[in-house]
């Protein structure tokens, strides 16, 4: 393996940090004794910039290229973000509109003269005239199924949990 750059980043399958590496875990490290990392790093990820540096935290975190893509938002180094679960809620949904679906019930079904919460037994018989549309029907006949509470969902894309290490020995890297 070739000698790293000090703050270079790899993936590592172990449960343990390599000799010269140390886990990407948030954590602060002394200046004194990582005096490169810290001209490398500086406070970009914590620490109080006299006696301790902070660590990249890349726990549960996925990583994202520091710049700003065609149509994409823009990312500084050292910023997170993010959750592993949204709430949606009806503001979320694009506003829209059901059909209701009307069933065809043999007469034989009837068995009432009253309009009020019934619907017609037997269809084409002629006792209805024209109206303006829509036609607004009474709150008793139709019903919405579904919820209209907000609802925690998972946010997550599929993942492979391995071990990040960052450099803290090796070659010291220039500016190019």
């Amino acid at each position: 393996m070739a000698e790293p750059f000090i703050g270079e980043i790899r993936l590592f399958g172990g449960t343990y940090a390599i000799r010269g590496w140390a886990f990407c875990n948030g954590s602060t490290v002394s200046i004194s004794q990582n005096q490169a990392l810290f001209a490398v790093l500086g406070t970009t990820f914590g620490g109080d910039g006299r006696n301790t540096l902070g660590l990249p935290n890349l726990q549960g975190r996925a990583p994202v290229g520091m710049g700003q893509g065609p149509g994409l938002n823009r990312y500084n180094i050292g910023q997170h973000g993010g959750s592993a679960t949204v709430t949606l809620t009806e503001s979320n949904m694009p506003s829209h509109t059901h059909q209701a679906a009307a069933v065809e019930v043999p007469t034989a079904f009837g068995g009432s003269t009253t309009a009020s919460n019934n619907i017609l037994a037997q269809p084409d018989i002629n006792i209805y005239g024209s109206a303006t549309s829509p036609v607004d029907m009474a709150s008793s006949s139709l019903s919405s199924v579904g919820s209209d509470s907000s609802s925690t969902v998972d946010n997550e894309q599929p993942y492979l949990s391995l071990n990040f290490l960052i450099a803290l020995t090796g070659i010291f890297p220039s500016r190019g």
